[in-house]
C-alpha cells in the first residue's frame, strides 16, 4: 500500500504535535509504520525537518514542515505491538458520558470541549486517561476518531478543539498557526503588573526544571539552536489593591508554556503555577491549583459567520474570583477584555 501514491509530501507539525519525537510523529501519521523503516528513511536523509536531517530523537516544533517521502508498506501484514497508542482504546460508560457533558460547540468540522483542570490532552508516562483517548465515545460507531488541533497543559483548563475529518484537522491546525483567529485565555496572577496593558514578546526553548523535569521552558537568545519567537498580548481586568490581578491573555504565538513563562518573567506568575514561580505572596483562602483558563475562541469560517465559543470557569477559579471580589459579570464580551490589543497589526 502506498499512502502519498509515489508524491514527496511536505507536512506540516500542528499545535497539538508539538514537542513530539520525531519517530512517534512519523508512526501516528502513517499507522504501520516500523521503528526500523523510520530508521532507515533518516539514515538516508529522506525525511527532513525544515529542509535538515534529523533523528529519531528530534523533538518537533509547531509550524515545522516535515519532508516524507514515497512511504510503501502492506500494513495488513505487519502485527499490531503491543502498547501501541494508535489502536482504538475502549472507553467506559463512565468516560463516555464524562467526555461527552464537556462539549460546548459541534458543527461538521470541530467539536470543542471545555477542559477541566487535571485532565491530560494525550497520553504519557504513566496517564491513562486522557482527552485523545476518550474522544472516540464524540462519534458514532464507525466515524472516524476526532483529532487534537492543539493542545492544552494538564493543569489549564478551557477551550480544546478537536476536528472530525482529516482536512478539517489540517485547516484548524493551520488558522491555529496564523493569527486569523482570536484565543483569549483568563488568568489569576500574583501582584499588578505594570503597565496595566502589554505586549510580552521574545525567544524560548525548553530546558531543565526543578528535579530534573524537563518539560519547562526558559528564555533564550536569538539564534540559539532550538529557540522559537513567542508573542503575547496581556491586559489587567481588575485588581486588589497590589495583591493579584485578573488578566486577559492573548497569545499571538502558540508556544509550550508560553504564557506561564511570559508572567513569571513579568514578575507576576500565575496563582498556582508550582513550575513557574515568582517571589509574591499568594492571598489565603483562594482555590487550589492553576488559575489559567483558556476562556473563549473565535473561530473564523469561509463561509458564514465566525464560531465564537466561550467555556465557563471550574469551581477552583470560581472560588478565587468570590474571595478576591472578582466579578466575570463584568466582561459581557470575553474577546472584548483586551480591546486595544485585538486590534493592533503585528
Amino acid at each position: 500500500m502506498s499512502w502519498n501514491e509515489g508524491q514527496v509530501l511536505q507536512i506540516p507539525v500542528s499545535d497539538a504535535e508539538d514537542d513530539t519525537r520525531l519517530d512517534r510523529w512519523m508512526k501516528r501519521r502513517f499507522p504501520g509504520l516500523t521503528q526500523g523503516q523510520v530508521e532507515k528513511l533518516l539514515r538516508s536523509g529522506q525525511i527532513r525537518v525544515d529542509g535538515a536531517r534529523a533523528k529519531s530523537n528530534t523533538r518537533l516544533m509547531a509550524g515545522q514542515q516535515i519532508r516524507v517521502p514515497p512511504i510503501k508498506i502492506d500494513s495488513d501484514k505487519i502485527a499490531p505491538r503491543k502498547g501501541d497508542k494508535s489502536k482504538p482504546m475502549h472507553v467506559s460508560a463512565a468516560d463516555s458520558e464524562f467526555i461527552r457533558s464537556l462539549v460546548i460547540h459541534e458543527d461538521d468540522e470541530c467539536i470543542i470541549i471545555n477542559k477541566p483542570p487535571g485532565l491530560a490532552v494525550q497520553g504519557g508516562t504513566g496517564t491513562s486517561r486522557h482527552v485523545d483517548g476518550m474522544s472516540a465515545a464524540l462519534v458514532g460507531a464507525g466515524e472516524e476518531k476526532p483529532r487534537l488541533v492543539h493542545r492544552l497543559d494538564k493543569d489549564t483548563s478551557g477551550v480544546l478543539v478537536l476536528a472530525k475529518t482529516a482536512p478539517s484537522a489540517a485547516s484548524l491546525a493551520k488558522l491555529f498557526r496564523s493569527r486569523e483567529l482570536d484565543k483569549i485565555y483568563w488568568a489569576i496572577v500574583l501582584g499588578v503588573p505594570h503597565p496595566r496593558e502589554g505586549q510580552i514578546r521574545g525567544w524560548m526553548i525548553k530546558s531543565a526544571g526543578p528535579g530534573g523535569d524537563m518539560e519547562k521552558m526558559r528564555y533564550a537568545k536569538h539564534g540559539e539552536k532550538g529557540a522559537a519567537f513567542s508573542i503575547t498580548d496581556y491586559a489587567v481586568v481588575q485588581n486588589v489593591a497590589q495583591r493579584a490581578a485578573w488578566v486577559a491573555l492573548k497569545p499571538l504565538s502558540g508556544r509550550k508554556h508560553q504564557l506561564r513563562l511570559h508572567m513569571s518573567e513579568l514578575g507576576h506568575g500565575i496563582m498556582g503555577d508550582w513550575k513557574y514561580e515568582c517571589d509574591r505572596e499568594t492571598p489565603n483562602g483562594v482555590g487550589s491549583g492553576l488559575h489559567l483558563h483558556a476562556r473563549a475562541l473565535r473561530l473564523p469560517r469561509k463561509h458564514g459567520r465566525s464560531v465564537e465559543v466561550v467555556a465557563p470557569m471550574y469551581e477552583h477559579m470560581i472560588k478565587t474570583f468570590d474571595v478576591l471580589g472578582f466579578n466575570e459579570k463584568d466582561v459581557s464580551d470575553p474577546f472584548e477584555s483586551v480591546p486595544e490589543m485585538s486590534k493592533k497589526k503585528h
